[in-house]
């Protein structure tokens, strides 16, 4: 967005008189070819998550998480109930649809609809649908959903800068890097220093059309195993924009 001058030849934002705001994304449900992220229902998804999660052997998905692991289904259903029915966070479960189960969960937080910011965070995806295309579909149909449908500006992603994974996965969705925050909280009694990342609604488009592109049936072999990378589809297009 480019930069205008006042009156006095002073550098000011570019003005924003039209601007609406932005509806709350509460109840959304999105479906693509590989799933669908609908709202939680700890009645629904509990068991199918408790189940999901346990593959995770080690425990190690929670690691950069402020909760878990969970010991039984209870204790999971509970967790549920207590966070995840809220406005900000608002979670979704993932549904794979080859299965008809919920593989995974991701949230909206730090929703600010009058200027148009809005975060992905909480993501917790099982090894049922690590590395797989449903879980880079849930992130695309997330994302599609608050610059299409809802009209946000900005759209964040934020992480332990030591969560590397998380990182790499901010890249190769096309967020851009902005910065570490440090010492930004403390959670499971250590310090975090939080790295921040964003996409913007004008960089929307070409992330898009990477997207596509990837998740089209061209794109994978009768194995399943994909021709383009993502992040060699994002690339060329993103980088022509920063």
């Amino acid at each position: 967005m480019s930069v205008v001058e006042n009156e006095l030849g002073q550098p000011i934002g570019a003005p924003m008189a039209g601007w609406q705001g932005c509806p709350h994304p509460r109840g959304a449900i999105m479906e693509g070819r590989f799933c669908r992220v609908q709202p939680v229902d700890p009645q629904l998804h509990a068991s199918d998550l408790f189940t999901a999660f346990a593959e995770d052997r080690d425990a190690c998905n929670w690691t950069y998480l402020p909760y878990g692991p969970f010991a039984t289904e209870i204790e999971l259903r509970g967790w549920l109930e207590a966070t995840c029915l809220g406005d900000d966070p608002c979670f979704f479960s993932v549904i794979d649809l080859a299965s008809g189960k919920a593989v995974g969960v991701a949230s909206y937080l730090r929703i600010e609809p009058a200027i148009g910011v809005i975060e992905v965070g909480h993501i917790h995806f099982s090894p049922l649908m690590q590395g797989s295309p449903v879980s880079t579909e849930a992130m695309y149909l997330m994302m599609r959903q608050v610059f299409e449908v809802l009209g946000y500006r900005r759209y964040e992603w934020k992480c332990d800068s030591l969560n590397q994974p998380s990182c790499a996965a901010a890249s190769r969705l096309g967020f851009l890097f902005e910065g570490i925050f440090r010492q930004a909280t403390i959670y499971k009694q250590r310090n975090r220093d939080t790295a921040w990342y964003s996409i913007l609604d004008s960089e929307w488009p070409a992330a898009h059309a990477a997207f596509e592109t990837w998740l089209d049936p061209a794109n994978f072999d009768r194995a399943g195993k994909q021709s383009k990378r993502l992040s060699e589809l994002m690339q060329p297009s993103l980088s022509a924009l920063r």
